[in-house]
């Protein structure tokens, strides 16, 4: 599988919405679901994953970021490591650092060590929250504020360290029904001024606070579990989003978004689409 040459360039991230220029990535080699963690592989836990199928759809992902000027690199997947796709979860850039996760799952304690090393071979500056669980899928940035999603697995003293190791940002923690796995299932910034929302996940408080921030753009139900709030956006008003989430869809193009449809089905049987196969490495505005 091609990916373009390693720069020596410093990690740089302060947005979910500025020009991607390089990401970390994982082919879903050994993908299957092999312990339950979330709903959505309660559903396919019989039918399972196609390997085959879901590594030629991550290789078209691949070759369309590229296509997008977007430079990837690939961590070395792991037989080990089934949940191992899901790059963001294991880490998340803030600034020029990135923070190395803490796993909650057992079947994907173990990841963070693989990051470690490339992160090291490559050059990359990384730090670990001293024990206090995070994982990345629970962290949204919009320049100095920051986002973490509460639940069982990150916890409240994460917040709490990276408030202390950041104290010109802004951290908000937010609650939300942790069945839903990971706070950007639920809600994901696309611009300065917009956002994916799912409801039901969050309490009144926290809609009535981020409506103030944002036009939210709702996702129902039925895409929500299709993981339609799991878009990727790459800086230009560009979003990478399945084209089974017409309605998301929809609202992003009425919203003059450049939807980027690529077929990710059979990845997300196991819960993560765009957002949680892509760790930024850097964003430019």
């Amino acid at each position: 599988m091609s990916a373009f040459t390693k720069s020596s360039q410093s990690a740089k991230c302060k947005s979910e919405y500025d020009s991607l220029r390089r990401v970390l990535l994982c082919p879903p080699e050994f993908m299957e679901i092999r312990d339950v963690i979330n709903d959505v592989q309660k559903r396919y836990q019989e039918e399972n994953i196609d390997t085959e199928k879901a590594m030629q759809q991550h290789e078209e992902f691949l070759r369309v970021l590229q296509e997008e000027g977007v430079e990837t690199d690939l961590l070395n997947p792991s037989e080990a490591f089934p949940e191992q796709v899901f790059t963001r979860d294991i880490g998340f850039t803030l600034g020029d650092t990135v923070y190395i996760g803490e796993m909650a799952a057992e079947i994907r304690q173990g990841e963070e060590s693989v990051l470690q090393k490339w992160l090291r071979t490559n050059g990359f500056k990384s730090e670990t929250l001293g024990g206090n669980r995070m994982e990345g899928g629970d962290v949204l940035l919009d320049r100095e504020t920051i986002y973490i999603g509460i639940s069982s697995r990150t916890c409240e003293n994460a917040v709490e360290e990276l408030q202390k190791k950041l104290p010109d940002s802004e951290v908000i923690p937010i609650k939300f029904d942790e069945k839903y796995l990971h706070l950007d299932c639920v809600f994901n910034i696309l611009s300065p001024t917009e956002a994916l929302i799912y409801e039901e996940a969050l309490d009144k408080e926290t809609l009535d606070m981020l409506a103030k921030r944002y036009t939210l753009i709702p996702v129902d139900s039925d895409e929500q579990f299709a993981l339609g709030t799991n878009v990727l956006s790459i800086g230009g008003r560009r979003v990478f989003s399945q084209p089974q989430n017409g309605k998301v869809n929809a609202l992003l193009r009425a919203n003059d978004f450049r939807v980027i449809e690529v077929d990710f089905s059979e990845i997300i049987k196991s819960g993560g689409a765009f957002r949680c196969c892509t760790l930024p490495l850097i964003r430019e505005q």
